[in-house]
């Protein structure tokens, strides 16, 4: 049997060793720099950010690009670029030919991913991942996607064409103007693993690991050395009469061409415009520019340090993880490395000059080194294979034979639906309390909290939570904190409920830390008596600042600007997202309102309160509630009639908050000019602001929007009701209302007659 196992996996082994076998990696993806040739502007995604958004340099300044969130990949043309969001389900454009660098988006959809995002001199083209067709924007009536029936591995584009490897035969296929059918035909009989564009030629890796370009060649920059390989090059970038590509053995930069190259830098990639290159450098990521269209003196762009790769949450299951990877994503998620396929011994790169046909040296060194990978391998791979074997007939016996293996499975079953980071901690919603689980979290004693908050005096008191009362207190070594405790009543179905927010909100917060969250500090558990001890926020709830009438009657109340309102909202939803996207699992809240909307000292909003918030499933799918919880006027109908939830139904709630900063009145109130009673936010603000009406609308004590925050008033007013329709599926995500809130704030820091 051993044998039979040994002899299937060499014979495996031995067909990668076959050229026509050897599978590469593409060296023309989307990059994490960008140059838009048109106006000198180059690109990044900036690293050591918990978000991975775009600064730009254009004229020896250096541009934020709005909006402020995390994109994957961005591509430059003639006068723009554009940006894949991380995840892609969001496709962005910019004109750099403009001041203000707006964005506008061009694709956007809820499950459908994008990848290979290329830009062109005017075009745009991305390849769905699960579908693998290509969808194109822009350009005139000779430009279009090459259909739905079609399906592609990759796509890149040049000057007016783009072109794809196809996945029936890897053969290529270009469409646009007459260079891209000419590139086609020059590929007809190759199958390709990997394409690039320059502005008239293309160069890629063929199916047996050779580098081949094809199109013009008026400046020799299709003379790439005869037999070059994948495993001599890892990156290529292609200009209007040049070919650069990076040496895997130094990182050095090499050109065919017309272009000059920088001398001992290594680079981890390069992206190329008409008649410049740019490379982000191994040593500190930073970017070099050079060639004969880069206008500056200096080769170096201040753009801080640029991410190599995209930050994701899956893991780097193929090639690893890159050095400091945490570190460059912000501590958020990580950057895999690029698989760069490596023959299992060495081979002898070919001389220069290809040797003629039939030449005894040529077949006599083919012949040893195949004799040589034979032998080697068949070695190599039977010790591997016996080592293999044994150890794993000792680790079955010691597996079946240890008396442990019930209490580690048990663990393992413990640790399913635990956050990835946190997965030596049973699962978020426990079946009994117990805080000595918690992670990095303090224990209380119940004599400690009692004298932090005088006993729980009424004058303490500053609020109500799912479970119980919260109380202001001062600990011991002079921390303030807010001290909820649960309901002391002895009835049963009080203490259930009390034990199970309790559970829920002590096995959440104390693995959740993000900026928008409200910090849990630690718990009690004395009896009966549950109490969790949260950092304490100075400011209140947005609710009191909003509603309360000793806020109300201050002229200066320090929400009593648009755009102060506006930035409450945005670390709002930063928090929901990052419970919604980047939480694992997801989780619902459940609860959103203005009142678990805390504020710091220094003005920055935190979610609190997630005693009812349950563990959700991926995307948008539905989790049937025996009961639906909430509070009046913030609740999502759709979830309180059916009892389906969806983490939609925390977007509702946002809306409804949107709505109360926008006007300034409660979720549910009386309605003395229209004599009609009590009357939800929603029905209020809806059909009028519907009605173009929203002006009449606005909280008096703000004042009328200066012109430069009209628009931005107007965008979170459009965006409430979006998050307030009826059917959830018609709601945006969190992801996309950060995303308009970040965009209705960079309207406010616009000069007035910008």
């Amino acid at each position: 049997m051993t044998l039979v196992f040994v002899f299937i996996f060499f014979t495996a082994f031995i067909s990668l060793l076959i050229p026509n076998s050897v599978v590469v990696n593409g060296l023309g993806l989307a990059s994490t720099t960008a140059i838009v040739y048109g106006t000198s502007t180059i690109c990044g995604i900036v690293a050591n950010h918990q978000t991975q958004f775009i600064q730009c340099y254009q004229n020896n300044r250096t541009i934020l690009v709005q909006p402020y969130v995390s994109f994957e990949a961005i591509s430059g043309g003639k006068t723009f670029f554009c940006g894949l969001r991380s995840g892609g389900l969001s496709l962005l454009c910019w004109d750099t030919s403009s001041v203000s660098f707006n964005p506008r988006r061009i694709y956007h959809s809820d499950d459908v991913t994008l990848t290979n995002l290329t830009v062109g001199d005017a075009q745009v083209c991305a390849r769905e991942v699960n579908s693998s067709i290509v969808r194109c924007w822009r350009g005139g009536d000779l430009f279009h996607s090459p259909g739905e029936a079609l399906k592609f591995k990759t796509v890149t584009s040049g000057s007016g064409f783009t072109c794809g490897i196809l996945m029936n035969g890897s053969r290529v296929l270009c469409w646009g103007n007459g260079v891209g059918a000419e590139i086609q035909k020059g590929f007809e009989d190759m199958s390709m693993s990997s394409l690039i564009a320059g502005e008239s030629h293309a160069c890629g890796l063929r199916k047996n690991g050779t580098l081949v370009c094809k199109g013009n060649n008026d400046s020799g920059q299709l003379n790439v050395p005869y037999g070059a390989s994948v495993f001599k090059f890892s990156g290529l970038a292609l200009g209007a009469n040049f070919t650069c590509a990076i040496r895997q053995s130094s990182g050095y930069a090499v050109c065919w061409g017309h272009s000059d190259v920088v001398g001992t830098v290594s680079f981890e990639s390069i992206v190329a415009g008409l008649d410049f290159v740019c490379g982000l450098t191994r040593s500190n990521l930073s970017v070099i520019c050079w060639g004969p269209g880069w206008s500056s003196s200096e080769n170096h762009v201040t753009l801080g340090s640029i991410i190599p790769g995209p930050c994701v949450q899956t893991p780097c299951r193929s090639c690893g993880v890159y050095p400091n990877s945490e570190t460059l994503c912000g501590g958020s998620r990580q950057i895999c490395n690029s698989c760069q396929t490596e023959l299992p011994v060495a081979v002898p790169l070919l001389p220069t000059n290809p040797p003629e046909k039939g030449s005894s040296s040529s077949i006599g060194r083919n012949k040893l080194l195949l004799t040589f990978v034979i032998v080697g391998s068949i070695g190599t791979f039977a010790g591997v294979c016996t080592i293999m074997f044994c150890l794993w007939i000792r680790l079955c016996s010691f597996w079946s034979n240890n008396p442990k293996t019930e209490q580690l499975k048990s663990a393992a079953d413990r640790n399913v639906g635990a956050p990835v980071e946190n997965q030596n901690v049973p699962s978020a919603l426990r079946s009994s309390s117990s805080s000595k689980h918690t992670d990095k979290t303090e224990e209380f004693v119940l004599a400690e909290l009692s004298a932090a908050t005088k006993h729980f005096s009424t004058q303490n008191k500053i609020g109500a939570g799912s479970f119980g009362i919260v109380y202001r207190g001062k600990l011991s070594d002079g921390r303030e904190v807010a001290i909820k405790r649960g309901d002391t009543s002895t009835k049963t179905k009080k203490f259930q409920e009390k034990e199970s927010a309790f559970d829920s909100e002590l096995a959440l917060l104390s693995r959740l830390h993000h900026k928008h969250l409200v910090k849990l500090v630690g718990s009690c558990e004395d009896k009966d008596d549950r109490l969790l001890v949260y950092e304490y926020m100075s400011n209140g709830s947005l609710h009191d600042h909003l509603h309360n009438k000793k806020n109300v009657e201050k002229s200066s109340s320090i929400v009593n600007s648009w755009e102060m309102r506006m930035r409450i909202a945005l670390d709002a939803a930063r928090g929901i997202e990052y419970l919604h996207t980047y939480a694992v699992p997801p989780i619902i809240h459940r609860d959103i309102k203005s009142s678990n909307i805390l504020l710091d000292s220094d003005m920055t909003a935190r979610v609190s309160d997630f005693g009812l918030s349950l563990l959700g499933p991926a995307s948008d799918q539905e989790i049937m509630s025996s009961k639906a919880v909430g509070t009046i006027g913030y609740i999502d109908p759709e979830y309180f009639v059916l009892n389906v939830l969806t983490a939609k139904s925390d977007v509702y709630g946002f809306g409804v908050v949107l709505l109360e900063l926008l006007t300034g009145k409660r979720a549910v109130f009386n309605d003395s000019e229209e004599g009609t009673g009590p009357m939800g936010m929603v029905e209020y603000a809806g059909p009028r602001i519907m009605a173009g009406e929203l002006q009449s609308l606005l909280d008096k004590r703000v004042g009328q929007p200066e012109p430069n925050e009209a628009e931005a008033v107007q965008l979170v007013a459009y965006t409430a009701m979006h998050c307030v329709n009826l059917e959830g599926k018609e709601r945006p995500s969190m992801i996309d209302i950060v995303a308009n809130l970040e965009r209705a704030i960079a309207l406010c820091e616009q000069e007035p007659l910008s």
